[in-house]
């Protein structure tokens, strides 16, 4: 039986999502808590990784087990069982094939940005007490949209076969207390977020202009590119499957 796992965390106490040796990481802490409750050893496979720091409202992982599960049971021995900084917010069965990272069909991230000194806030957006011009952030962000490469924005070392993503949404938007950007695509590259966010916030900043940005893209080369922003602020917020996965 297959299974996808719905979770939300905090990432601010671990390692990044994938097991690393010597490292506090949220895959480790997840299988080890199914090990301990299903008494065997359950490997996970996430939507995807997300670095140190980084944080998720909705992350989907898929596991098997041998016989079928009462899920509602799980999920409540597993939240009992977590640390508050991680939460399953539901499991459900899917079919046999269903595959978490390769059968998403999109991934939404959103990126906070505090530009007010906020005590509540420090571990879960960038504090930047500076003026930024959200509309020219917004005509930089226009520029993302469609199908390009984006290599400007990968890590450097990195094992992906093209740098060619299909981005539906970029946008800042103001809410609350905070500077907020929402961007939606079919993949992301590694770092390739945080390095949006970090040169999106030099348009802000008007050290660079909307062209220049346009012609970041069009390089394909990281070093043109702006810093990666800081991965406290970082939240991937949803990922999406075909219907035809799930069992009913």
């Amino acid at each position: 039986m297959r299974y996808f796992i719905d979770i939300s965390y905090k990432g601010t106490s671990y390692h990044g999502w994938q097991i690393q040796k010597n490292a506090h990481t949220l895959q480790a802490e997840i299988e080890n808590a199914l090990f301990r409750l299903l008494g065997v050893q359950t490997p996970i496979m996430a939507s995807g990784r997300t670095d140190a720091g980084v944080h998720a409202k909705q992350q989907i992982a898929h596991f098997d087990t041998a016989e079928a599960i009462d899920v509602e049971q799980l999920k409540y021995r597993l939240n009992r069982f977590f640390a508050r900084d991680i939460v399953i917010n539901s499991i459900v069965e899917v079919k046999p094939d269903a595959h978490a990272r390769f059968d998403a069909t999109e991934r939404a991230y959103e990126y906070y940005v505090n530009q007010s000194k906020n005590p509540f806030l420090q571990e879960l957006s960038y504090y930047l007490p500076k003026p930024l011009n959200v509309d020219l952030m917004n005509q930089a962000a226009s520029k993302l949209l469609g199908v390009q490469d984006f290599e400007s924005f990968s890590k450097v070392k990195t094992d992906v076969n093209n740098f060619i993503c299909n981005i539906t949404r970029a946008e800042w938007q103001i809410e609350n207390d905070s500077l907020v950007f929402h961007v939606t695509a079919n993949r992301f590259l590694r770092g390739m977020v945080r390095a949006l966010v970090g040169t999106l916030l030099e348009v802000g900043l008007e050290k660079i202009t909307v062209e220049d940005f346009k012609k970041i893209i069009e390089q394909k080369d990281r070093t043109a590119a702006g810093d990666a922003a800081p991965p406290k602020g970082l939240f991937l917020s949803k990922v999406t499957y075909p219907s035809s996965l799930y069992s009913n």
